[in-house]
């Protein structure tokens, strides 16, 4: 009774009174410490019922598991499964779903095909719940060839099984993957719910996969999901990263509460898009609604400050982050100034700060100085970043051309070919530039100038049309830029 109102205290007590303890007054009580989440006690309590020579039942032992797992020891939980085989235990299919369980959050693939295999021999395998663990496992461990194998071998999938399957395809960012199954899913009469539609906006946001998320903004709409935050902030974050700016605004208007998410977002989409003054009005706006910022929010204001040029702006914020916000500046932040400084040509400060940073700097941080000093024609401070870039023996290709492009540029043939020689040595090699066409029929990758691709004539028929639509947009305004933008919706 005490164990299941959550006073363990009192119930241990009682329990400690006892002079004869069955199996009972043992699994009350340390079910009594799992109800309230003090696995470390239930933990020490079954390992005294062993000690005691107590009778353990199926259900001690799937408690125990399933608290290892609380407590992210994985191994312990599997040990302890594979103790119950050993020993002669009862196993159950709750005892399978705990395994699955553990390696499907550890990632143990060849384990978690052992315990199929188990739940197969005990024809466990048809129940909803050990199927739905066991297919999440495959997923979870990216072997999607088996988890959909399994799932295509149910009968009835349920909900958890098609939100499993979307999520293990967003896991691999398989965004056309994810998009068949959710259409099968309303095809079949099952209804997305919250989880399925935030599973699947995410990916369309990594992805910035507009079609599919303009798909489900429709549904989100038809289903009212209005008082669903996460899914609206999911919505700003595909429009913003999509540079669907004016549709990302009208969906933060819209919304009757926003959080520092909400925010974010915003002021992520404007940054990157170079709208820093706009970015700056949704941080003020952010403050004056009571909302503090955090250092997340902070590296995404700076580096909007950095991409627009604003400096002032930029050195204002970073001071006010100690000041103002009890902020500790971080590698990150020091890295977005370090950026601000260089982008705006300002490259004495830009070294200056790199060299005071109290974090060892970053091969990336180097390499934007070492970039701006190749756009600026500065060799001076180019050659030293560039020789402190090749010290760090960064494994990025990128740095090296970097690198490689401003002593051609400054005519340093000498350095140029010391640069080219150690990238031999190194053995790195500089990845052709790939991208992705959407042709009308899902997403297809090409490489520069690769003219071996099915698609490419239809291909380079798109990407002329983009030069022309972007030589046509530089001489066009910003305000009929953003008449463009609403008028496509």
């Amino acid at each position: 009774m005490y164990a299941k109102c959550g006073d363990v205290v009192a119930a241990r007590g009682v329990f400690e009174g006892m002079e004869h303890r069955d199996v009972v007054s043992w699994n009350s009580m340390i079910s009594g410490y799992a109800a309230s989440g003090q696995w470390r006690e239930a933990v020490e309590l079954f390992r005294r019922m062993q000690a005691e020579g107590a009778e353990v039942n199926s259900v001690t032992w799937n408690t125990i598991a399933g608290g290892y797992i609380q407590m992210h020891d994985y191994r312990a939980a599997v040990g302890l499964i594979r103790d119950m085989v050993r020993g002669g235990a009862s196993i159950d299919f709750v005892t399978l779903v705990i395994g699955s369980n553990a390696c499907s959050r550890a990632g143990w693939l060849r384990l978690g095909k052992e315990i199929h295999g188990l739940a197969v021999r005990m024809q466990c395998h048809e129940i909803d719940s050990v199927i739905n663990a066991v297919i999440t496992m495959y997923a979870r461990c990216n072997d999607m060839e088996h988890a959909l194998m399994l799932f295509r071998m149910m009968r009835c999938p349920g909900l958890v099984a098609w939100n499993t399957m979307i999520a293990g395809f967003a896991l691999s960012d398989d965004a056309e993957a994810a998009s068949r199954i959710f259409r099968e899913m309303v095809c079949s009469d099952v209804q997305p719910n919250y989880v399925t539609v935030v599973t699947y906006l995410a990916l369309c946001a990594r992805v910035a996969n507009l079609q599919h998320g303009r798909e489900l903004h429709t549904h989100i709409i038809k289903q009212g999901f209005k008082g669903y935050r996460l899914l609206w902030n999911s919505l700003i974050d595909m429009y913003s990263k999509s540079g669907r700016l004016s549709v990302a605004q009208n969906v933060f208007d819209t919304m009757d509460d926003h959080d520092m998410i909400s925010f974010t977002s915003m002021i992520a989409g404007f940054g990157m898009q170079g709208k820093g003054i706009v970015s700056l009005r949704f941080f003020k706006r952010m403050i004056d609604s009571g909302i503090m910022p955090d250092a997340i929010i902070m590296v995404t204001v700076l580096s909007a400050c950095s991409h627009s040029g604003l400096v002032d702006e930029g050195e204002e914020l970073f001071d006010k982050m100690v000041k103002s916000y009890g902020i500790k500046p971080q590698m990150e932040h020091y890295s977005c100034m370090v950026d601000l400084y260089a982008r705006a040509g300002l490259l004495e400060k830009a070294e200056e700060l790199l060299n005071q940073t109290p974090f060892p700097p970053t091969s990336t941080m180097v390499a934007a100085l070492v970039g701006a000093c190749h756009e600026q024609g500065n060799i001076i401070i180019g050659e030293r970043s560039a020789r402190r870039l090749l010290e760090m023996k960064t494994d990025n290709a990128g740095h090296y051309v970097l690198i490689a492009n401003m002593y051609a540029a400054a005519g340093c043939w000498n350095e140029l070919a010391t640069v080219r020689k150690l990238m031999r040595d190194l053995g790195v090699m500089k990845a052709p530039g790939l991208a992705w066409a959407d042709l009308g029929n899902g997403f297809t990758p090409f490489l520069v100038g690769d003219r071996s691709n099915p698609l490419a004539p239809e291909i380079y028929e798109v990407l002329d049309e983009l030069t022309e639509q972007m030589r046509s947009m530089n001489n066009c305004t910003d305000l009929e830029i953003l008449s463009m933008e609403e008028l496509r919706g």
